[in-house]
């Protein structure tokens, strides 16, 4: 069984700043790459960023390019998200989710594992 566990959520002002951490545990399994996705109520799930996970080259979407950055740490399986500058429109439930095989890192359907998710609210 994999778990994928976040943390680090919570309630922000906006311009504040936020690190969203996700442990993988359970048994081995191969990690092609981690990603964070968000979701709003109403709306699909969208892809926020991700990183590969061998060599460590990222992705972002464009509305978190210059203000959020995705990390890991190989030995802890661990990947973290930090946000900078949060924004009202950054309010979702942060999603961390792992790509066992090789292939697009922007879509939800490619990824095989979950967390439960990590609330962010960015409200004054």
């Amino acid at each position: 069984q994999v778990q994928l566990v976040e943390s680090g959520g919570g309630l922000v002002q906006p311009g504040g700043s936020l690190r969203l951490s996700c442990v993988a545990s359970g048994r081995t399994f191969n990690k092609n790459a981690m990603a964070w996705f968000r979701q709003t109520p109403g709306k699909e799930r969208e892809f926020v960023a991700a990183i590969n996970w061998a060599i460590g080259t990222t992705y972002y979407e464009d509305f978190v390019k210059g203000r959020f950055t995705i990390s890991r740490d190989n030995a802890e399986n661990t990947v973290y998200l930090q946000m900078n500058s949060l924004q009202p429109e950054d309010t979702a439930l942060y999603y961390c989710a792992a790509q066992t095989r090789g292939g697009s890192v922007w879509f939800p359907d490619l990824y095989d594992y979950w967390g439960q998710g990590t609330q962010v609210t960015v409200s004054s």
